[in-house]
Formats: C-alpha cells, sequence, structure tokens
C-alpha cells in the first residue's frame, strides 16, 4: 500500500498539516491506512459503523489498490 501513487486516486486527500499530511478520505480526518488495518479484522458494514466514510469512498479505494497492484501484462515476464 505505501507504494501506491494515492495522488491518483479521486477518493483521497493529503493535505499538509491535516492528519500530518497523511493519506485521507477526501473531506474528512480518516486515514486510509486506518481503513485497511481495520479490514483485516472486520467486515465493511463494521468499519462503516466506526468511521465516517462512505462505502462508495471505501470501495474506491479499494479498486484503486487492487488496480495500482496488478502487473501490467507487457512487461510479465514470459
Amino acid at each position: 500500500m505505501a507504494n501506491l501513487d494515492w495522488s491518483q486516486c479521486p477518493a483521497v486527500e493529503s493535505i499538509p498539516g491535516k492528519v500530518s499530511g497523511a493519506w485521507v478520505f477526501r473531506g474528512t480526518r480518516v486515514p486510509v491506512a486506518a481503513i485497511f488495518e481495520n479490514l483485516k479484522t472486520s467486515s465493511i458494514d463494521e468499519v462503516l459503523e466506526n468511521f465516517h466514510v462512505t462505502r462508495e469512498q471505501i470501495k474506491t479505494v479499494l479498486e484503486f489498490a487492487a488496480k495500482s497492484a496488478e502487473t501490467p501484462r507487457d512487461t510479465m515476464p514470459a
């Protein structure tokens, strides 16, 4: 997750001085890393109950992370 270019994800922002510049869900103070940590042991519904983010925001971040983790076909070894 640390190697992702979060600046390309429309659901998040990083503002100097806001949560120490961490990537947070746009319009919130909820760090993206906190959601990933909580999803290790909790369902999305539980995360939604505990954090002020929307299902769509979580979906966008998860899809962005999954897409970013994919290896482009043209660079895969033969």
